[in-house]
């Protein structure tokens, strides 16, 4: 199984340096054609949620942002064009991911670093925005708890992921879209099915709306809330931290 990402998140204790090795080893084979990807795989639609997940840091006191698992920096370039005036820091894991993306955004600071060790200061961000990267951590509490860590008071940390589906409707798309769309016409274009594969069985493997929402409370963070898009394929959940 070496250089295999561990699908199922619960999997992964005991496991956390192979899954972060390998997962960095698959995102960086795949930087090439992850845009491309994106944008065929969700029929564009991935750009609407993205914009619905920056939407959501209008809220958030002025300071620093930060892109957390920023792969090609979409997200961090929507930032940048909502928040022209604050510090934006783009950080992965990837620098291969990054390299690609880093033209979206040049005032961006770009940061190779581990989501579950960051290199910053307690407090150190106003809002902290994360795009389908918290299911693939090796540990997501721990990660949460790193977010938490590097907010300010009244900071705000909302993250766009694909939860494992609750709606029967969204269960069914899942299960097809998973089992065939994915991993075929990912690895047909990437030339690593083995990489969509793993994408794709990630989705069932991880948690719930609900569970994650649950592992934010229990990290520390308040007023938890979430909201499911295009019949939950995809879900926005939204936290803040005490003031």
């Amino acid at each position: 199984m070496t250089g295999v990402p561990i699908a199922d998140v619960c999997a992964r204790q005991g496991e956390e340096v192979h899954h972060e090795t390998a997962a960095r080893g698959m995102f960086e084979r795949i930087a090439p054609t992850y845009d491309l990807l994106n944008r065929v795989l969700s029929a564009g639609i991935d750009g609407r949620w993205r914009a619905r997940a920056v939407g959501e840091l209008k809220s958030a006191p002025p300071g620093p942002v930060l892109d957390l698992c920023a792969g090609t920096m979409d997200l961090t370039a929507l930032v940048a064009a909502e928040r022209p005036h604050e510090r934006l820091v783009a950080v992965d894991f990837s620098p291969g991911m990054l390299e690609v993306g880093s033209r979206k955004a040049p005032r961006a600071e770009v940061v190779v670093a581990d989501a579950l060790s960051l290199p910053f200061e307690n407090g150190t961000f106003a809002a902290v925005i994360c795009g389908f990267g918290v299911r693939n951590l090796a540990d997501v509490s721990r990660g949460v708890r790193e977010v938490l860590r590097v907010l300010r008071p009244g900071g705000v940390f909302v993250t766009l992921e694909l939860f494992r589906p609750a709606r029967p409707a969204a269960r069914v798309f899942h299960r097809a879209y998973a089992s065939v769309v994915l991993p075929t016409l990912g690895g047909l274009v990437s030339g690593d099915r083995g990489a969509y594969d793993y994408l794709a069985r990630s989705m069932k493997g991880f948690l719930s709306r609900a569970d994650y929402e649950h592992l934010l409370r229990d990290c520390g963070f308040a007023h938890v809330a979430g909201c499911d898009l295009t019949l939950g394929v995809a879900s926005i959940v939204r936290a803040e931290v005490a003031a």
